[in-house]
């Protein structure tokens, strides 16, 4: 490859282009055959890697705004009717059985049959249900879908966000009281703030602000964005800090590779969408900054190993799908600021493993990822709470826009 906008790399630009809008028809392929909860309405909780549904399984508030999020954005890409039913179904599904109508916010979880089943207000799900419910806005103009996430920024503000230290406090109750277990899931640690959730709350506010450019929203986004600048990312390693105290000490000395690097591209898109020259600025030097760090640590196989704790000097060395469908789009926008080719390279070589190790050509999909030695992690969902059309959708969607821009130059 070269650096330049030669015939040689204009043509791997266009097959990088072209390979990830047939891998985007390909996933949507899958969802819309395998998804739909034909008994109880809406979508399944959970299909296994043999494509068998388990019927019993219970609804998750982040699969199902995912759910809505890549029809909503995927339809946008291929005009295809059946995807716009899709999001549609996920919209209905989503606003009579997640919204809480007496208290607002969002349900965790419900039952197989849509019964509320676990009602904590956790403040993830809500970012994710301002992140699917807006794009199906921007999809359709449906004005109830912009007043779900208006009231659910609110739910936000009220409830979560710190006035006194900044950022925002993670699970409640229903009726909004603080919980004393706080963990997105029982891997987390108990940790009143942190990088998980906010890099949520991040994406969510940025894509609610396309939609309405409001003056509190535009604040609230603006603040979240120097919280990431000056508390979250370890500007001397180029690395987030995942698990805070109320007044942002760290409590944990993890790197999550992943959510490096999907901090790196989101923080610029956040910024782009505020349309502040002065703040994207500075935050292209850090997002060029955390997709550097985040190179150093890419395998001879272009994948990412999934975590390491410092503490023990200790390598979590499977990976996952997430990671590395985060990896194409950091390592593109990175390229996109430094016209770096390594970059470029390391975009594409997270591409290459994802089509050697993850995807299933045989059933569809992705797999959840692959071990040290490269054996399928086959207990793990294809379909589950947290396994929906998002990264990987969101990846194939990225990159066919960012090669179509470089294209065009």
């Amino acid at each position: 490859m070269n650096n330049s906008l030669n015939t040689e790399f204009l043509d791997d630009i266009k097959q990088f282009r072209q390979e990830a809008e047939e891998e985007l028809n390909r996933i949507l392929l899958f969802w819309r055959k395998y998804a739909v909860d034909e008994v109880n309405g809406g979508f399944v909780g959970r299909l296994d890697n043999n494509n068998q549904v388990d019927k019993s399984a219970a609804k998750g508030s982040i699969l199902n705004a995912r759910i809505l999020w890549g029809f909503s954005a995927g339809y946008q890409h291929t005009k295809n009717p059946e995807d716009l039913c899709l999001a549609q179904r996920a919209f209905t599904y989503f606003e009579d059985y997640f919204l809480d109508k007496e208290y607002g916010g969002v349900f965790w979880s419900v039952s197989a049959e849509g019964n509320p089943e676990n009602t904590r207000k956790q403040i993830y799900s809500l970012a994710f249900a301002i992140y699917g419910l807006s794009e199906f806005y921007k999809a359709t103009k449906n004005n109830n879908a912009l007043l779900y996430c208006q009231n659910l920024f609110e739910w936000i503000e009220k409830y979560s966000y710190d006035p006194v230290q900044g950022g925002y406090l993670e699970a409640f109750s229903q009726e909004g009281d603080l919980l004393e277990d706080l963990r997105l899931s029982p891997k987390d640690r108990n940790a009143l703030k942190t990088t998980n959730t906010h890099l949520h709350v991040l994406e969510a506010y940025t894509n609610l602000y396309r939609v309405w450019p409001d003056s509190k929203l535009a604040k609230q986004l603006t603040n979240l964005i120097r919280v990431f600048l000056h508390t979250i990312i370890d500007g001397d390693q180029g690395h987030l800090k995942l698990f805070f105290t109320s007044d942002w000490v760290s409590t944990a000395d993890l790197i999550s590779f992943g959510h490096d690097i999907e901090a790196s591209w989101l923080l610029v898109e956040a910024a782009e969408s505020l349309g502040n020259t002065a703040l994207l600025m500075e935050v292209k030097v850090v997002a060029a900054k955390l997709a550097a760090a985040t190179a150093l640590q890419v395998q001879p196989d272009g994948s990412l190993y999934h975590e390491f704790n410092a503490n023990l000097n200790h390598y979590d060395k499977h990976r996952e799908w997430w990671v590395s469908a985060e990896a194409m789009i950091g390592f593109m926008n990175a390229y996109n600021i430094t016209k770096e080719i390594v970059f470029f390279e390391k975009a594409w070589n997270s591409w290459s493993f994802i089509q050697k190790h993850l995807l299933d050509y045989e059933k569809g999909e992705w797999f959840w990822g692959v071990y040290d030695d490269y054996s399928t992690m086959l207990k793990e969902d294809k379909i589950g709470f947290w396994k929906g059309p998002y990264h990987n959708t969101r990846a194939c969607l990225n990159i066919f826009s960012r090669c179509t821009s470089l294209l065009e130059v």
